[in-house]
């Protein structure tokens, strides 16, 4: 068998992928070319400036004749009317003095007033360290993880990540280096000033400018003598911002106004004091004054808003313009309401879908996406000669009743669940990877095993889901894996620090690692645990020494008293008015058949990573409720819908789509699946060490098992609780371990294989080739492997013919990737 002509059958079977870029443009400018401004409008509707709120940045608005609002606040002309209280700087009021004028604001021939008011100039308020310092150096960058918030600090300065420890901070910088940062003597002369203006050496860079509100603000904090403030100041209670959510065309801009009320009910404009983050950097960009940019990428993003814990978000969406002379939306059949929600969004967007997977595409994609396990060439053919209207249905049914089913899914499983022999030896994984298939083969309610689940107490050697409790040791530890397994909060930064992206803190970290405070673990020999909880212990965060009651998420803390507090707290999680837990399930069972969840990580719920289709992911959420937790009940609804059976194949208004669902997203098969595919295509079993013949690599509870093939395909080590750890991404020692390595070849060669038992039965060089395509790919040969076939079989012996065909499938796009 010629290596050369291996590769010349690879290159004819291989596919190449494209990419897209960004790229932005003026917004009015654009806009100009495609309508009117009818009107503009301003936020706020007043301004006042005050001692606490110096500046105020103006939101102009211009809706256009077909009713759609642009943003025009960088085009906008501001006057003010008495340049002695107040100046304007671009869209930006500055209070100079006590007074009240008008101020004027002129866009695209349309004109307003809006009233100003400046009180409480003549003196600077009082600076608190909390309230001001600790927003500056987190707007600044300076208490980020890249800098002097990462663990070692930098240079010798060290601040707490996002200003989680006020506290600290300000003794590292008043304190420490004998108070050599600050210099209340000559505050322009202090090393935290000249740093951040880069007048001395500075590798962070000019992180202010001369005469900037935050240069001012800093000066001001050092000439008051560096308070502290008093701790009962008022504090930030709330964040607003503006627009909520915006659509934009290819090109246009849109500025945030983001504004602070605080708990005395004082008002003031943060939107240059808030870090902004965008999470579809592909659809829109966001810079550090809020203002958003959009290319030529349809679809929608969230863009997060942050200050001092509070956070926010906005949306933007993003449609693909129609051309002039195009053909109106086209009317598109829908099989379920799932469709019903896509096709609104995607008609929103000016996508049109594709369109429908052929049969054996779907079937395919069927049983790798359910079972992960191929059709055989049997079934194949069945599906394909069947004439029934509702074949695809009634396959449905019958892929779901199969054993695989429960392999597959207790895989899966067991990855969340971190089912992990070298934690906990081979009894603890074996039995908690076999209590999982029992209950996904019983199609047990997702809600009733998960309680079964969280409150597991008993002997470790013969009741599974106490190993939980063995491979997570720490109250910690099960507090960051049990809400992101199934609540898909990922709690683990607010262990240390206020969640950066959500409202989490420190107490609610450790109110929730209460419930697993005093889990015993009792030593019985030969690798098993008596494993039970001892009764309620608040948690005591280590920093501050501080006790927390023990309380869930946004909850009443609990009263001290008899039993397992874990009881409640498995009340709390499933029952069915639970914000998250459903909502984490649907998300999974989306991502498992679509290939992107609702929410990206899927495991990632908060409100500054909203769903791409939120109405989608909430009736998905409601339908898993309404079904009792049933969960092949929402699979019927995800596979019966005409999305799920989309074609892979993009048109012209979807190639660049990859977060709408307006066609398949094509997979590589995870690392086990591949392996069983590939036992399957050549009839010739892996053998696994320990194991009986014949046992399929998705039906393995170790894993740990030596197996090359599975490392190097991205079995994952069961260190994370997601699915984060399996790698799907293709390498360069994949693609030559498929090309080249000898166990490959040898189940290829199998004298009891495939290729063996067809050559052996006389079987035709057509009926040969058919039955590896059947077998391997799912279809029947197109004539691009027809064409390759007569060449291999007229110039050799059919055994060599039929190998080196079924290695080139072996190693093509349509075998190594669900399409």
């Amino acid at each position: 068998m010629m290596v050369s002509t291996r590769f010349h059958l690879l290159g004819c079977l291989l596919a190449i992928a494209t990419a897209t870029a960004l790229q932005a443009a003026d917004n009015l400018a654009h806009e100009s070319t495609t309508g009117s401004v009818r009107s503009i409008s301003v936020e706020p509707r007043y301004v006042e400036l005050s001692s606490s709120n110096r500046q105020q940045y103006l939101l102009v608005s211009g809706q256009m004749s077909d009713g759609r609002l642009i943003d025009l606040s960088r085009v906008a002309r501001c006057d003010v009317a008495d340049s002695k209280l107040a100046r304007v700087d671009g869209h930006r009021v500055v209070g100079i003095a006590n007074g009240e004028t008008r101020l004027t604001i002129s866009a695209a021939g349309n004109a307003l007033e809006l009233p100003v008011r400046v009180a409480g100039f003549d003196r600077y308020p009082p600076v608190h360290f909390a309230n001001d310092i600790v927003p500056l150096f987190s707007r600044l960058g300076c208490n980020g993880g890249g800098c002097h918030g990462k663990a070692t600090g930098q240079n010798g300065f060290k601040l707490s990540v996002f200003g989680f420890d006020p506290v600290a901070d300000y003794g590292a910088l008043v304190k420490e280096a004998r108070g050599r940062r600050v210099f209340p003597a000559g505050p322009e002369r202090s090393l935290v000033v000249e740093k951040a203006l880069a007048e001395v050496p500075h590798g962070g860079g000019r992180r202010m400018e001369p005469g900037s509100t935050e240069h001012e603000l800093l000066l001001e904090w050092i000439k008051q003598g560096l308070p502290v403030g008093n701790s009962d100041a008022p504090r930030p209670a709330r964040l607003y911002v503006s627009p909520n959510m915006r659509v934009l065309r290819f090109g246009g801009e849109q500025q945030i106004l983001a504004t602070v009320v605080f708990s005395d009910g004082a008002v003031r404009d943060v939107t240059a004091a808030a870090l902004y983050a965008t999470n579809a950097a592909s659809v829109a960009e966001v810079n550090s004054t809020g203002l958003v940019g959009v290319g030529h990428v349809p679809g929608e993003a969230a863009i997060t808003v942050n200050y001092m814990g509070l956070v926010a978000a906005v949306q933007i969406l993003v449609p693909r313009p129609s051309a002039p002379d195009s053909d109106p939306y086209p009317s598109i059949r829908a099989n379920n309401r799932i469709d019903e929600l896509v096709w609104e969004k995607l008609r929103n967007l000016g996508i049109v879908p594709s369109g429908l997977a052929d049969d054996a595409t779907f079937l395919r994609r069927l049983y790798l996406d359910t079972l992960g396990t191929l059709p055989t060439s049997d079934e194949v053919r069945a599906f394909l000669c069947n004439p029934s209207e509702s074949k695809r249905s009634e396959q449905i049914e019958r892929v779901l009743a199969r054993d695989e089913y429960a392999d597959f899914w207790a895989l899966k499983w067991s990855d969340v669940l971190l089912v992990d022999r070298k934690a906990l030896g081979d009894r603890g994984a074996y039995e908690l990877h076999r209590w999982l298939r029992q209950q996904l083969a019983a199609n047990r309610p997702y809600d009733a095993w998960v309680r079964e689940l969280l409150t597991a107490s008993g002997n470790s050697g013969g009741y599974g889901p106490t190993n939980l409790y063995r491979v997570l040791r720490t109250p910690e530890e099960l507090t960051r894996a049990v809400s992101q397994a199934f609540l898909g909060i990922r709690l683990e930064c607010a262990q240390c620090h206020h969640h950066p992206f959500e409202r989490w803190s420190q107490d609610d970290f450790y109110g929730l690692a209460g419930f697993f405070n005093g889990l015993e673990r009792k030593p019985l020999g030969a690798g098993r645990d008596l494993v039970f909880h001892s009764g309620l212990r608040d948690m005591t965060i280590p920093v501050f020494n501080r006790v927390v009651p023990t309380h869930v998420l946004d909850g009443r803390p609990l009263t001290s008293g008899d039993g397992d507090p874990r009881q409640r707290l498995a009340q709390w999680m499933t029952e069915p008015g639970n914000p998250w837990f459903a909502r984490l399930l649907a998300n999974r069972l989306w991502k498992q058949f679509f290939g992107r969840g609702l929410v990206d990580p899927e495991d990632d719920l908060r409100s500054t990573n909203p769903a791409t289709n939120e109405p989608l992911l909430s009736y998905l959420t409601q339908q898993v409720v309404a079904s009792g937790f049933d969960v092949k009940t929402i699979m019927r609804q995800m596979l019966a819908s005409r999305t799920y059976q989309l074609s892979s194949a993009a048109n012209a208004t979807n190639a660049d789509d990859e977060r709408n669902f307006s066609h398949y997203y094509v997979r590589r098969l995870p690392a086990e699946v591949l392996l069983d595919a590939i036992c399957d295509a050549t009839g010739a079993p892996e053998a696994f060490v320990g194991s009986p013949p014949g046992t399929r690599a998705i039906e393995l509870w170790d894993n740990r098992l030596p197996s090359y093939f599975l490392e190097i395909f991205g079995r994952p080590q069961r260190n994370s609780p997601c699915e984060c750890g399996r790698s799907s991404e293709p390498t360069m020692s994949q693609a030559l371990h498929l090309m080249n390595a000898p166990e490959i070849e040898r189940k290829i060669s199998d004298p009891s294989g495939r290729v063996a038992r067809l050559v052996q039965s006389g079987a035709d060089p057509s009926a040969i080739v058919e039955e590896l395509c059947l077998v391997a790919i799912g279809r029947a040969p197109a004539e691009r492997e027809r064409q390759v076939a007569e060449e291999l079989f007229a110039g050799g012996s059919n055994q060599d013919a039929a190998e080196d065909f079924l290695w080139a499938l072996l190693n093509s796009y349509d075998f190594l990737f669900t399409h």
